[in-house]
């Protein structure tokens, strides 16, 4: 796999001194990257071009902070402590993987995929702030204003980090599926505080693709380690950054990360409470939701938590089992069922009924099923006929009036099965009716039916 790191003028701060600093530690990061591939005394050559690497990257903040001090930059003291976290935390526990595994292609994969996550956001958040290049901090903020606060700063850092437009298309996003997805936690908390702050990010896959892959050079459309571990740095950065902005969060650190599968970011909305959840669109890019939850409901026991020590490995196993549910998807492609209803414990209990032959989705109602249809085109949907606000009915009426959506599939669920409603929406063409009092294999059994029928 050939990897260059693209220069852009993006990352230029306009400080002369600093930005030649930077494109030479790029351009040391891919010299080394081309060295795994060397099989006679790559191990040696390894350790001297990241014994170089290091001694350039020490130098350089060194050299950044004379600058930052010679301005009277206010930020000095946090730029100078995030440099010193890479120098004393980071980059040693990256030699001491790379010593324990006798310089192996992916020891040496990760050690470069974090060094650039880490500089890509480094470079775009903090030494662009030098020179004043980000957004102001905003103060004394009610929780509405604060949203809009969030939803301004989140715009603004997608855009001059990744020069794409973030356009908000949904502040009630629940975990709809989008494409294939990235899922990644962060906790954060304060001294010896019990409050913590957590953070749920989603990436349609092809986003990061096309921005931190396509900044790496990579060709393929496929996310790999290297791909992983610089996409994780950077997202690092990237909430760093956005939380820095609220005085609320000052003095906030990072306390454990996660990679999640689909199946985990399910349970975390289905148990938590947003406090924000934010569903953006880029739109060639690919979609992404930035999710805060309430501190005093946060759980543990979410995932694996990523350390210096395990990382490699839980990247690897991630990567490997994502790849296995792919081929069993190709091998085996299970029809998409989306369930909507505005009780809980039926939605459970329907997706614990079709789950093993379904690719099962829910919505709560009408408004997050239209969200949920137009982000993951099913195949077929559940939809529960007496949703307050809006019911099913007036779901299909919506549904119907949308050309894509014209031909989709519906069933009602209902707990009546009278002739006057059925009258009512005879127009709308459902594909039929299930009553919600039927047995599960009696309901499981109409499910069944119907793609059969569709399939002879």
């Amino acid at each position: 796999m050939s990897i260059q790191f693209v220069w852009r003028d993006v990352f230029n701060t306009g400080v002369e001194s600093i930005d030649k600093e930077h494109q030479q530690l790029f351009k040391i990061i891919n010299k080394l990257y081309g060295l795994r591939e060397i099989e006679t005394d790559r191990q040696w050559l390894c350790q001297e071009g990241i014994k170089f690497f290091k001694g350039h990257a020490l130098k350089h903040f060194a050299n950044e902070e004379a600058y930052m001090d010679k301005i009277q930059f206010e930020g000095l003291k946090q730029h100078a402590a995030l440099h010193a976290g890479f120098r004393e935390n980071t980059l040693p526990a990256l030699e001491e993987e790379l010593e324990r595994t006798g310089y192996a292609i992916d020891a040496v994969d990760h050690f470069f995929g974090v060094c650039v996550g880490w500089l890509l956001g480094h470079t775009m958040s903090e030494d662009l702030a030098i020179v004043g290049k980000s957004t102001n901090r905003w103060e004394n903020l009610l929780p509405a204003e604060e949203t809009e606060a969030l939803k301004m700063i989140i715009t603004r850092r997608v855009r001059d980090t990744f020069n794409l437009e973030a356009r908000l298309i949904s502040d009630t996003y629940r975990g709809e599926k989008f494409g294939n997805g990235i899922y990644y936690r962060l906790v954060y908390g304060k001294g010896q505080e019990k409050r913590k702050q957590e953070v749920i990010l989603a990436f349609e896959e092809k986003l990061l693709i096309n921005t931190i892959g396509a900044i790496l050079g990579i060709k393929t459309n496929k996310v790999d380690n290297v791909l992983l571990h610089a996409s994780r740095y950077t997202t690092r950065q990237f909430v760093g950054h956005v939380l820095e902005q609220f005085p609320s969060m000052e003095g906030l650190t990072l306390r454990e990360e996660n990679l999640l599968s689909y199946e985990q970011l399910e349970r975390v909305f289905d148990r938590e409470k947003m406090q924000v959840s934010l569903l953006f669109n880029t739109g060639g890019g690919g979609y992404f939701a930035y999710c805060v939850i309430a501190p005093h409901l946060l759980e543990k026991g979410v995932g694996t938590p990523l350390v210096n020590e395990n990382a490699l490995v839980e990247v690897e196993k991630f990567i490997e089992e994502r790849e296995a549910e792919r081929k069993e998807e190709t091998l085996h492609p299970k029809k998409k069922v989306l369930i909507v209803d505005d009780s809980r414990m039926l939605r459970v209990m329907m997706k614990d009924l079709l789950d093993a032959d379904y690719d099962v989705a829910l919505a709560e109602s009408g408004i997050a099923a239209i969200r949920s249809i137009t982000l993951n085109m099913p195949d077929l949907v559940l939809l529960d006929y007496e949703m307050p606000v809006c019911d099913g009915r007036q779901t299909l009426e919506m549904l119907r009036s949308e050309e894509s959506f014209a031909n989709l599939p519906v069933i009602f669920l209902t707990g009546k099965g009278d002739q006057a409603s059925i009258v009512k929406v005879l127009s709308l063409k459902p594909a039929g009716y299930l009553l919600k009092n039927l047995k599960p294999e009696a309901i499981k059994k109409e499910v069944d039916t119907f793609f059969a029928k569709k399939k002879g």
